[in-house]
C-alpha cells in the first residue's frame, strides 16, 4: 500500500547509495516494479497476460515486471537503481528518490485518488471540526497525513489543534475497534473497513482535493532518455490494459475480476476501489492532466506540506528546494535541482496512435 519511506530509507542505509548518480546507457533488458493497489493493479494483468512482452517485443527489448510485497521496499529499490521504473505517488516521487538526488520522470499518470483516502471519526454527524483536540491516528509522513492537512486547512483548524498519532497501516482497522481510537486517517480497502463500522462518520475524503493525490508509473530520467524503446513499450501496455479493462463487455469484465483476485478482493469490491478512482483509461485525458496548470499547482502544495514536515532533506531552505519540470517548459522550484519531471511526451504517443 502507499506510505512515506523517509525513516525507512535511513534504517536500509541507503542514504548514501541514493546520493550517487545513476548510471545509465543503452540497453535491452529493464525492470519495473509494482505494489497492490486498485490503480497499479493493470501492471499485474500486463504482465500475466503477456501484454508487457508483447510490446517489449515489439521494441525488441525484454521487460521484467516484478510484484514487490511491501511498497516501502519497491520505492528503495526503485532508488537503490535495482529497477528502473516503480508505481509510486507523486508525493512519494518528490520526497523519496527526487528528494535522495535520483532524477526521475513521471512516465504515466495512471490516476488521482477520488474518494479512495478519507478520514472517519467514531460518531454519526460528525464533521472535520470535530477533530480539534482528538488523537488522529495515521501512516505519518504518508499521503494519509497530506490528506489530514488539506482536510484541516478546509476547515480553518491546523496539526497544531490536533495530535497525530503514527499507527502502521497493518494495525490502523484493528486499533479503530478499540474504544481509545476514535479517528483515523487511511485509504481502501483500509478505508472500506472502518467506514463499515457501525456508528461512524466519514468527514472528509480525496474527492474533495481532486488530482491531488496522484498514482504514476515513475522510470529514472537518464534511463528513459538512453532507451526511448523502455518508455514506448510501457506506455503502449499499459494502454493496451487499459482499453480493455475499461471496456463494458465480457473481455472488460474479465480483466476486472482478474485484478480484483490478484489483489485479494472480488469484482465487486475492486469495482467499489474504482469507483473511487479517477482512472485515466485515455491517454487523452492523461495527457490533458498531465498539461493542465492544476498539475504545477497541486505539486508546489505537496512541496510544501513535504518541507514542512522534513521530507525534503536535511539540508532543504526551502519547499522549492527541489525543481520539478512540467509540460511547455512550465518549473516551479530550484531550476538548478530538477530532479522530478511530468513528461505528457509517452502518452501523447499514445494518443496519436503512434506507439
Amino acid at each position: 500500500m502507499r506510505k512515506s519511506l523517509v525513516s525507512s530509507l535511513v534504517a536500509a542505509g541507503l542514504t548514501a547509495a541514493l546520493s550517487l548518480p545513476a548510471h545509465a546507457e543503452q540497453k535491452d533488458h529493464f525492470s519495473v516494479c509494482w505494489t497492490i493497489y486498485a490503480g497499479w493493479m493493470p501492471w499485474e494483468y500486463a504482465q500475466a497476460e503477456g501484454i508487457v512482452d508483447k510490446w517489449a517485443e515489439k521494441y525488441d527489448i525484454e521487460i521484467d515486471v516484478v510484484q514487490v510485497n511491501d511498497y516501502v521496499e519497491s520505492i528503495n529499490q526503485y532508488s537503490a537503481g535495482q529497477f528502473d521504473g516503480c508505481s509510486m505517488t507523486n508525493m512519494d516521487a518528490l520526497t523519496i528518490p527526487a528528494a535522495a538526488g535520483i532524477d526521475s520522470t513521471a512516465l504515466i499518470i495512471g490516476d488521482f485518488s477520488n474518494g479512495n483516502d478519507g478520514i472517519v471519526l467514531k460518531g454519526e454527524g460528525k464533521s472535520l471540526s470535530d477533530l480539534k483536540g482528538m488523537d488522529v491516528n495515521l501512516v505519518e509522513l504518508s499521503v494519509s497525513h497530506y490528506l489530514l492537512a488539506r482536510g484541516l486547512e478546509s476547515a480553518g483548524l491546523s496539526e497544531r489543534d490536533l495530535k497525530v498519532v503514527n499507527t502502521s497501516d497493518a494495525d490502523l482497522v484493528a486499533a479503530f475497534a478499540t474504544p481509545s481510537v476514535n479517528a483515523v486517517a487511511t485509504w481502501n480497502p483500509l478505508l472500506a473497513e472502518v467506514e463499515a463500522m457501525p456508528s461512524v462518520s466519514k468527514v472528509f475524503d480525496s474527492s474533495q482535493i481532486p488530482g491531488e493525490i496522484i498514482d504514476l508509473m515513475v522510470v529514472n530520467t537518464q534511463t528513459l532518455a538512453d532507451n526511448p524503446a523502455f518508455g514506448k513499450a510501457l506506455t503502449g501496455a499499459w494502454y493496451e490494459v487499459m482499453a480493455t479493462m475499461s471496456a463494458d463487455d465480457e473481455a472488460g469484465r474479465a480483466a476486472r475480476e482478474h485484478m480484483a483476485q490478484a489483489s485479494g478482493t472480488d469484482l465487486a469490491g475492486y469495482e467499489a476501489q474504482l469507483a473511487a478512482t479517477r482512472m485515466f483509461y485515455s491517454a487523452k485525458d492523461a495527457v490533458a492532466f498531465a498539461t493542465s496548470s492544476q498539475l504545477p499547482e497541486t505539486m508546489t502544495k505537496v512541496a510544501e506540506f513535504s518541507f514542512d514536515h522534513g521530507l525534503l532533506g536535511d539540508g532543504a531552505p526551502d519547499a522549492g528546494a527541489i525543481g520539478m519540470a512540467f509540460a511547455a517548459d512550465v518549473q516551479t522550484g530550484n531550476a538548478d535541482n530538477i530532479k522530478l519531471r511530468f513528461d505528457p511526451s509517452y502518452m501523447q504517443m499514445a494518443a496519436d496512435g503512434k506507439l
